[in-house]
């Protein structure tokens, strides 16, 4: 099956991501969220991004190319004649299930359904689905714009066709992935970054050192391009604390469950960059205060 139109559920960071590093491959994209605010911030992000590229030289068409291929809507139903519907909600089962039913039952039998979900089983959410085996995992990170690899997640029942498919449209935006053979909650790339993160955080908790020390050390002894506090403030804490007790709950592993510090901050609204407080201070245009 050839893939020319997707279809994308959620405006947010990840959702514009993916929408605008498919326009940019040349696919037809619907941006679909719930409200008029998110998709206007979302495809001013996406034009912000593009410009960005387009005046580094990095991609070779115009930003009125690239924009023209998305149109935000609240319409679900303009997702019927999509070839790939790609999932980037909130991260929560049942949200995501609601939504994977009602497209189940909209799009078209031969269109592939696939998650975003950086922590939930695909199975799961496939389930509800009359076709378990057009269920994926494409899991990308943040900023999708940036980041060159994807975590392809076979379900229980996901086909080798399906997956083949995934694979090919991650090719052909540039990108690498790599293949989870097992759908286990957070798959392969979170279940190593998570813990890591979570215990930065509680060396912080214990006053053993700062977020900034630690994001400094982690970027020049360790070759990262982000620290793990900058890069939860770019995910959101709330995203984040979601992932860590999607595999605590699976698997009842210690090592997963957030330190006290993650809670109270998600309590207080201390979500990141989205909120202007996470770890760090933003500007209304998501620069990190000095």
């Amino acid at each position: 099956m050839e893939i020319k139109k997707i279809f994308v559920v959620g405006a947010g960071l990840m959702g514009s991501g993916i929408a605008q590093v498919s326009a940019q491959a040349g696919y037809t994209v619907v941006m679909r969220d719930i409200a008029d605010e998110a998709l206007k911030k979302g495809m001013d992000s996406i034009r912000w991004s593009v410009k960005k590229f387009v005046e580094k030289g990095t991609i070779k068409e115009s930003e009125e190319t690239v924009i023209g291929r998305i149109t935000p809507t609240t319409d679900m139903r303009m997702g019927k004649d999509a070839e790939l519907v790609i999932e980037a909600i909130f991260e929560q089962l049942d949200v995501k299930q609601k939504v994977f039913k009602e497209l189940d039952a909209l799009c078209k039998p031969e269109a592939i359904l696939a998650t975003n979900t950086s922590a939930l089983p695909i199975s799961e959410i496939a389930a509800v689905t009359q076709r378990p085996e057009k269920v994926v995992g494409t899991h990308f990170f943040s900023p999708v714009p940036m980041m060159r690899i994807v975590e392809i997640v076979k379900g229980l029942l996901t086909s080798e066709e399906t997956l083949a498919i995934a694979q090919k449209y991650v090719l052909s935006l540039g990108k690498e992935y790599i293949t989870v053979q097992k759908d286990v909650a957070g798959f392969a790339l979170n279940r190593i970054n998570i813990p890591s993160t979570l215990e930065a955080i509680r060396l912080v908790e214990a006053g053993v050192a700062t977020p900034e020390d630690i994001d400094k050390g982690m970027r020049l002894g360790f070759g990262r391009p982000m620290g793990p506090f900058e890069t939860n403030d770019l995910t959101g804490l709330d995203v984040s604390l979601n992932a860590a007790l999607n595999i605590y709950n699976e698997t009842k592993d210690p090592k997963f469950w957030p330190p006290a510090l993650m809670f109270r901050k998600v309590k207080a609204g201390h979500l990141g960059r989205k909120t202007g407080r996470g770890w760090y201070e933003y500007t209304p245009e998501g620069k990190k205060k000095s």
